[in-house]
């Protein structure tokens, strides 16, 4: 099978291409589509080539790496499935409006929307302003919202009787939502948000679109954490290990396909979030 492996910008993803035999319609030729935001590094990254692994085609949208878009549409190809590398500065409303109709001229119309990317910044009751707090927002909800919107419009209306047309948003949460610490304040608010809005998407958007969250625990290494602190931080819960990247791979699969769950919110953390902790993982291991 074919791939498609070159960048494209948001605004040129409607000229003809490899994929125009694609240009489909529905869900069911060939195989599924996933789009995936912030799907060229770190959690989106595992998530891409996981989703590809299992027989999707792949539209990996990115902001700022595309040079590391390339390389896992390049990954993708190799693995025998389609892929095409999507630019949209989530802060942009029209660009982000613009991202499900470019995967469906570049691929097809996504069975999938995962919701990865977000803007983790660190701020505290003591320092909170409008500047930080508006900023994720814009990324880590409006984007989301923009994003199910779009592509309940993608949708057409038959899925409403026919489940195998129905689609799917998977949001990226926080297991942090289960076990509050006042840490990354506006980045916690803008979850909390998420949280909400995927059980009013589901509401709101159903029969045709189910809206779930998927909530990881500490999974990959950040800011100013030693591998030391990072492997502490992992055994600080009941299980002795928090999400691995294989972990969110096998839980979004689960979710992308399970046509009887929406509005809920599937926590992978190891336990994590049932150790109830003063301040972030983060600072209580050394990192």
């Amino acid at each position: 099978m074919s791939a498609t492996s070159g960048i494209r910008p948001a605004d040129a993803a409607t000229s003809a291409s490899a994929t125009a035999s694609h240009l489909d319609s529905g869900v069911g030729a060939r195989a599924p589509v996933v789009l995936v935001t912030g799907g060229a590094r770190r959690i989106g990254r595992e998530l891409s080539l996981g989703f590809a692994a299992r027989g999707w085609d792949v539209a990996v949208h990115y902001g700022e790496s595309r040079a590391a878009a390339g390389e896992v549409v390049a990954q993708i190809a190799a693995l025998g499935r389609r892929a095409v590398a999507l630019h949209a500065d989530l802060g942009n409303e029209a660009q982000v409006a613009r991202l499900v109709p470019d995967c469906v001229a570049a691929l097809g119309r996504p069975a999938c929307v995962l919701n990865n990317a977000s803007r983790f910044e660190e701020d505290t009751a003591r320092d909170v302003g409008y500047a930080k707090l508006l900023q994720l927002m814009a990324v880590n909800v409006g984007a989301p919202l923009v994003l199910a919107r779009t592509l309940y419009e993608a949708t057409p209306e038959a899925a409403a009787t026919d489940e195998t047309l129905r689609t799917c948003v998977i949001n990226v949460l926080d297991q942090k939502l289960y076990n509050m610490n006042p840490d990354y304040l506006s980045y916690t608010l803008t979850k909390a948000a998420l949280q909400n809005a995927t059980v009013a998407l589901a509401q709101a958007l159903a029969p045709k679109v189910r809206v779930v969250g998927l909530a990881p625990g500490l999974t990959l290494q950040s800011g100013d954490q030693t591998p030391e602190s990072f492997a502490a931080a992992h055994q600080v819960t009941p299980l002795k290990r928090a999400s691995r990247p294989a972990d969110l791979v096998e839980a979004a699969l689960y979710l992308a396909k399970a046509s009887g769950v929406t509005g809920t919110t599937l926590v992978v953390d190891g336990g994590q979030h049932l150790v109830p902790l003063p301040r972030d993982v983060m600072f209580l291991t050394g990192g």
